[in-house]
C-alpha cells in the first residue's frame, strides 16, 4: 500500500467535514483480530502540546473491547463513494459477523499494529492518551443529556495523539 505522510497544518484539512460530513471507521487490532466501527462524532485539534483527534465509543460496542485493549487505533476516511461502506460498519456488529468482508474493504495491519485499508483515501494513526466515562452529572446542557442518552448509556470519551497521517 502507498501512501504519503501528510502535515497536519495543511489548511486543506477541515476536521469539521471530516467527522460532521464524511465520518470515519475508528479502528483497532488485538491479537491478529481486527474490529471497527463508524464514528461521526468526534474532532482533531492541540491538547498537552500534542495533535489529537477524539471520538467517543459506547461501552456495548465491540470495538469498546479493541480500544480497551490498546493503545494504537487508526480513523480511516473514505471517498464518498464508499458511504455504503460506513453505513454497513455503522451497523452490523463484528462479534456477528466480517463486517469488513460484507463492506468490500480490505484490512491491512501495520507495524505498529494499526488497522490501515486499502479503500480509504486518508488514515490517522493514534497513540491512547486519555478515556473516561460520560457522565450525566457533567452535563451543562441538560437538553444533550435528555436527546442523545435516554437510556444513560454514555460514550466514553477517547483521546489519542496523532503520531502518524498519511493519505493515498
Amino acid at each position: 500500500m502507498k501512501y504519503e505522510l501528510i502535515n497536519l497544518n495543511d489548511e486543506s484539512i477541515n476536521f469539521f467535514n471530516k467527522f460532521g460530513k464524511d465520518h470515519a471507521l475508528l479502528s483497532a487490532s488485538v491479537d491478529g483480530k481486527c474490529n471497527g466501527m463508524t464514528v461521526g462524532w468526534g474532532g482533531a485539534g492541540v491538547m498537552w502540546r500534542k495533535n489529537v483527534f477524539f471520538c467517543v465509543v459506547r461501552p456495548q460496542r465491540y470495538t469498546f473491547e479493541f480500544c480497551e485493549k490498546t493503545d494504537i487505533v487508526t480513523l480511516s476516511f473514505f471517498d464518498s463513494d464508499k458511504s455504503d461502506v460506513l453505513k454497513i460498519c455503522g451497523s452490523k456488529s463484528g462479534r456477528d459477523c466480517d463486517k469488513f468482508a460484507l463492506a468490500g474493504i480490505t484490512p491491512v495491519i501495520g507495524e505498529n499494529g494499526e488497522v490501515d485499508f486499502e479503500e480509504s483515501r486518508m488514515t490517522l494513526v493514534g497513540k491512547k492518551l486519555y478515556a473516561q466515562e460520560m457522565r450525566e452529572e457533567c452535563f451543562i446542557d441538560k437538553e444533550c443529556d435528555k436527546v442523545w442518552y435516554p437510556e444513560k448509556d454514555y460514550h466514553i470519551l477517547y483521546v489519542y495523539e496523532i503520531i502518524e497521517a498519511r493519505r493515498k
